[in-house]
């Protein structure tokens, strides 16, 4: 095998018919420098049985004993990897063929010790497909107000989402992923990582990820739980712009708040915006619609103003 450039670190559990398309499509990669490590978050005989019978030298997994989380389960995919290069893949999404080798050399021209290269996605749910980041961030707005703080009322203007990142091993060893953490995992590292001297995000403005969303799948990561969201929050105001922190209140906490029915959390969450944050306009906009709107017809609407005819790229 040639000598291995990029690990595609891929946690899992109780999955393996999805785990076998997120793992074809990076074996579809255009790059071929590539191994696979998949940590398989506790006991699962069927995802065992499945990865058993892979006939690839590039493909390892490592099967936990007990379940650690999906923090922790990446942590241990990036301790076993053997390459220079990280990229996290969920297992239920997928990679199109080109976006190691676009990554790659867009990584090539970063001057940054840490660079962190991100990718558009293309976010497939049954009510269309939609590209995401709508926008990339500005040249000196803070990370936590590009994820926050949207311009305009739908999802999908700023984002990041782990399965569209390559960034080096060290920066990984340095920051890894919070051990324990069941909530906001990813988002809590790209905090933390916007505040490493050397670390920069890049992005290929090309969508080279599929992303499955609003799908029947609950997970413990997208379970509503505003009130663990909020504990959240308030240990990591530190790490946001107080227009950021009411962003997140926005378009976080709101919506779970909302979903679980929690009517007298609005006044609470409205309070906390005002003492810690900075809302503007569009913020307050956000918040009233996630209480007022129904979240399947905010969907429909986001359907109709945002979905159009998308390309596959290669």
């Amino acid at each position: 095998m040639q000598k291995t450039l990029v690990t595609a670190v891929i946690p899992t559990r109780n999955r393996p018919e999805l785990l076998k398309r997120a793992i074809a499509s990076v074996r579809a990669q255009t790059c071929d420098q590539i191994e696979i490590v998949v940590v398989i978050d506790g006991p699962d005989e069927a995802t065992n049985a499945a990865l058993r019978a892979m006939a690839d030298e590039r493909l390892r997994f490592i099967a936990l004993g007990e379940r650690v989380g999906g923090s922790d389960a990446r942590n241990i995919g990036v301790q076993n990897a053997r390459s220079e290069w990280i990229a996290f893949l969920d297992d239920d999404d997928e990679w199109l063929p080109s976006k190691i080798e676009k990554q790659l050399a867009l990584a090539g021209q970063s001057t940054e010790p840490y660079p962190v290269i991100a990718t558009q996605l293309i976010a497939k749910s049954p009510y269309g497909d939609f590209i995401w980041p709508r926008r990339f961030p500005a040249q000196s707005e803070p990370l936590s107000e590009y994820l926050f703080n949207r311009k305009t009322f739908f999802r999908g203007e700023g984002q990041l989402q782990t399965s569209m990142l390559l960034t080096r091993r060290s920066l990984m060893e340095l920051v890894p992923f919070t051990s324990g953490l069941r909530k906001h995992q990813d988002i809590e590292w790209y905090l933390r990582i916007s505040q490493v001297s050397g670390a920069q995000f890049h992005f290929v403005p090309e969508p080279l990820v599929h992303l499955y969303v609003e799908e029947s799948r609950e997970t413990i990561s997208n379970r509503p739980d505003w009130r663990f969201s909020l504990n959240w929050l308030r240990a990591n105001r530190g790490r946001m712009t107080p227009r950021a922190y009411a962003g997140f209140i926005c378009t976080h906490l709101a919506p779970e708040a909302s979903t679980q029915k929690q009517w007298r959390a609005a006044p609470e969450l409205l309070t906390e915006m005002f003492r810690h944050g900075k809302p503007g306009y569009m913020d307050l906009s956000v918040f009233m619609g996630m209480w007022l709107i129904r979240p399947s017809f905010r969907r429909k609407l986001r359907a109709l103003r945002h979905s159009n005819a998308i390309k596959q790229p290669a």
